[in-house]
């Protein structure tokens, strides 16, 4: 039962989409599991190691998009508080920004002093 990555990969992408266990499915799943050969074990669990991996980079990936939404909320609240509601052509360029753009926004916006400087300091990125 030799599988090559991409037979793994859709096996895993398959499990993962129809075949969410339970508890009581993942404990019949781990005695399954342990009536195995050890060669046949090993094949099941580069399966699941894969799987897990996946699951993994998403959720970092879930945690940073989160994070970079979170930087992106703060900003906009300063930008409120400071300036009052901004329009919404400026508020989307804002939003298109990338996480280091942001981060250097977040520091500059103690500079600027009037929606005009916002918008110049976005104009001279």
């Amino acid at each position: 039962m030799t599988l090559n990555p991409a037979k793994m990969q859709l096996i895993s992408g398959f499990i993962d989409t129809y075949l969410r266990l339970n508890k009581i499915e993942k404990e019949k799943f781990q005695t399954e599991l342990g009536t195995l050969i050890t060669e046949e074990k090993e094949e099941v669990m580069q399966i699941v190691t894969s799987w897990m991996e996946e699951g993994i980079e998403r959720g970092i990936e879930r945690g940073i998009e989160r994070g970079i939404e979170r930087e992106k909320n703060l900003i906009f609240r300063q930008i409120n508080r400071k300036f009052g509601e901004i329009d919404l052509e400026l508020a989307t360029k804002i939003r298109s920004l990338n996480i280091e753009i942001l981060e250097s926004l977040g520091e500059a916006i103690f500079d600027l002093d009037t929606v005009a400087d916002l918008q110049q300091w976005l104009d001279n990125l």
